[in-house]
């Protein structure tokens, strides 16, 4: 029998993908030499906006600026935790703006804002599953930043190494489905990563390659709903096992520049 789930209402910030295009390769999934077509991703954005808003979540948006095509990807713009909020100190030069913008944004709205200091994209690579944090390294986001943020925010911050340049971002790699429930595909972690993630998470939904490699695990779940990346089926049908409800959604445009649904959602933890 499927338990019961119950959707918990979500805060969103996003970014409208203005001037989303792929002029730079800073990931293997970036090709500038591929055609992007800004207003699809614009219309495939308003898409999974629209859906969030029908699922009853609050959504706010940052204005995009020009020159910073991959600010659509808010996730990456820091962390939201009891309402403090963590910067971006973004690795690429492409992205450093974007750490700035997102924490003007939180400044103006309230929130108390701490400065990095050590590299790190956010929720990119650090994912809130009930008391814990799960962060990624291995590419973008430094072992330091971890400890860092454990002092901030006071919670056990849990070290991730990923070793596949393909799932270079925590979020590319494994989805948070509840308060203790997550998804992830195994290969694109270090054998000790995962004996941790197998030691936290027994039960956890096991992806396969075919849906990692097209960004399935990069999703977002308000406890009932799975918003995904719809070519994800074999992980959409092991979520229905689950009681959960997979929303699939089309974000191949917003892909090219190696994002999907996640990448294009903060969470606002107030």
């Amino acid at each position: 029998m499927r338990p019961s789930r119950d959707a918990t209402p979500r805060h969103f910030l996003m970014c409208r993908p203005t001037y989303f295009t792929v002029s730079y390769e800073i990931n293997p999934w970036m090709h500038p030499t591929v055609p992007t077509d800004t207003d699809l991703a614009v219309a495939q954005w308003q898409e999974l906006h629209d859906t969030y808003v029908r699922l009853g979540h609050r959504i706010e948006l940052i204005d995009p600026i020009e020159g910073l095509p991959d600010m659509v990807y808010a996730a990456n713009g820091g962390l939201v935790s009891d309402g403090v909020m963590y910067t971006a100190k973004f690795t690429y030069p492409q992205r450093m703006p974007e750490g700035p913008a997102y924490a003007q944004w939180f400044a103006d709205h309230g929130y108390r804002v701490h400065e990095a200091t050590e590299t790190n994209e956010g929720e990119g690579d650090i994912l809130t599953v009930g008391d814990y944090v799960l962060a990624g390294t291995g590419f973008r986001t430094s072992t330091a930043s971890h400890a860092e943020l454990q002092e901030v925010i006071g919670k056990p911050v849990i070290t991730l190494r990923l070793v596949d340049p393909r799932f270079y971002h925590l979020d590319t790699a494994l989805m948070v489905l509840s308060d203790t429930e997550i998804a992830y595909y195994p290969e694109a972690f270090s054998e000790g990563s995962r004996r941790v993630l197998e030691r936290l998470f027994p039960d956890a939904v096991i992806a396969t390659e075919a849906d990692a490699v097209v960004l399935g695990l990069n999703g977002v779940s308000d406890g009932r709903h799975v918003i995904h990346n719809p070519r994800a089926t074999d992980l959409a049908a092991a979520l229905a096992e689950r009681g959960f409800e997979p929303i699939g959604i089309d974000t191949s445009e917003l892909l090219k520049g190696g994002g999907g649904a996640k990448c294009c959602t903060l969470e606002i933890r107030a």
